[in-house]
């Protein structure tokens, strides 16, 4: 499959836009588009474990009303071929490769939790590939805390277990009741597509995914003065798996960065406050 022509109508919503095939980097990578042609496409990378129907359809819907939006796989998760990465700079370039495959000069990237490790990387990899970077839910290299990521999460996906309750609530919300209130919003967000769903990462991709997640927390920082380009952080103030402060600290580190962080929201902040987000990023995109 290709990517859609410029004269092809775009899809209407994210429920329906179809799973395309490109190749980059020696593999196959899965991916849907939607939105308006021309201008500077944006990319998004999701979290651990994450495939395409783990992207909130709300801030998809949303950004593409303005914007080209290109939502990934990354190698070995989902759809894509390959082995899945151990390491966030095997990612890194990867994603770079795909840019390239695409055909456009530069994107704009959003990288949510392990994807903002990834969009930090590739940007200072390849800045002449990025125009403008969003960083949500996510931290710097050798941020603290970010190398127990996984001792956090196993707890709280057991008792998801327990619970019959998907691990996201725990995750990503708090336990107050509009953070319950909106897990729930969330997680039936993500059923809206009902066909052509995507599938589901191994545990091999899960377990290798979370080796270059701590891998990120245990490496020695990186020079984030290095980052020129716009950039905007984004989190909930009591985000247990990257933690807040981790924000904070990006936001410091950043040339004239923006920092946006919501209150009793946690790691999906972004996704308890989808239509400020959303409105506040479009009016970051379009500066």
């Amino acid at each position: 499959m290709s990517a859609y022509q410029p004269d092809s109508p775009p899809p209407t919503s994210y429920a329906h836009a179809p799973t395309q095939i490109i190749q980059a980097a020696g593999t196959h990578f899965a991916y849907r588009e939607l939105g308006p042609q021309g201008g500077t496409p944006l990319l998004l990378l999701n979290h651990w474990g994450a495939v395409l129907d783990n992207f909130d359809p709300r801030i998809v819907d949303g950004l593409a009303s303005k914007q080209r939006v290109i939502a990934v796989d990354y190698r070995g998760i989902g759809l894509s071929g390959g082995v899945a990465p151990r390491s966030v700079d095997e990612m890194a370039r990867d994603t770079i490769a795909l840019i390239q495959a695409q055909g456009v000069a530069q994107v704009d990237l959003l990288g949510f939790s392990l994807g903002g490790f990834v969009a930090q990387d590739v940007v200072l990899k390849a800045p002449e590939l990025v125009r403008k970077l969003i960083l949500t839910g996510t931290g710097p290299a050798g941020g603290q805390g970010i190398d127990r990521v996984g001792a956090i999460s196993w707890p709280l996906m057991l008792k998801g277990l327990l619970t019959l309750c998907d691990p996201k609530t725990y995750l990503f919300f708090t336990a107050t009741t509009e953070g319950r209130q909106a897990a729930r919003a969330f997680l039936q967000r993500l059923k809206e597509r009902k066909t052509g769903r995507d599938k589901g990462p191994t545990p091999r991709a899960f377990l290798r995914q979370l080796r270059a997640i701590e891998g990120w927390g245990r490496q020695a920082p990186q020079d984030l003065s290095r980052l020129h380009l716009p950039v905007l952080i984004a989190n909930g103030d009591q985000d247990i798996m990257v933690p807040t402060a981790l924000s904070h600290d990006m936001a410091r580190r950043i040339p004239h960065a923006q920092l946006l962080i919501y209150p009793d929201a946690g790691h999906g902040g972004i996704f308890q406050y989808h239509a400020d987000f959303v409105s506040k990023a479009l009016a970051f995109l379009a500066e």
